[in-house]
């Protein structure tokens, strides 16, 4: 057994949990839960690059790797070949209070990835908490801040992607 298929035992549970999360919140038809899970492990698997510093760090990693594939599904159901529709998913209270906001997968990356420009860290907790499920406590400790700024935080960058997704 390699050193990867180890690490992958340690946290397959805990994979197949955040993909089974990620996929109630739309692309059920698109992914199985396993099928999200190894698609993600290979993205991950693949990367030289990525050391993942423990295992939330990992579970970190992974929900990222997890957003690009639907990200990159959406985007080929797009294209004019493919004849597809825009998906919209439900982010409820996630993003906006009150109402739930209906937005397009890729609008959603699109801001993220112009957020990632201008405040880096408000663009990774909107990542874990929306693909990678986490809570306060723990996007505190992946981030390595208090919750007191992670809740800060997460007021503005809230009312920063409502703002966005309005106009």
């Amino acid at each position: 057994m390699t050193a990867a298929d180890a690490v992958l035992a340690a946290v397959y549970a805990q994979l197949k949990q955040l993909a089974r999360a990620r996929l109630r919140r739309g692309h059920r038809q698109a992914f199985q839960t396993t099928e999200l899970v190894h698609d993600a492990w290979l993205k991950l698997a693949g990367n030289q690059a990525l050391s993942p510093k423990d295992r939330q760090h990992l579970m970190a990693l992974a929900a990222q790797a997890m957003r690009q594939i639907l990200v990159d599904h959406v985007r080929q159901r797009q294209t004019e070949k493919h004849g597809g529709q825009w998906q919209q998913l439900t982010l409820t209270e996630r993003v906006p209070s009150g109402d739930a906001a209906q937005i397009e997968v890729v609008r959603l990356d699109e801001l993220l990835q112009s957020l990632q420009r201008f405040d880096p860290r408000a663009a990774r907790m909107v990542e874990l908490r929306y693909f990678g499920g986490y809570d306060e406590n723990e996007i505190a400790g992946l981030l390595e801040v208090s919750v007191r700024t992670v809740r800060r935080d997460w007021r503005r960058t809230r009312a920063w992607l409502k703002t966005e997704l309005e106009s």
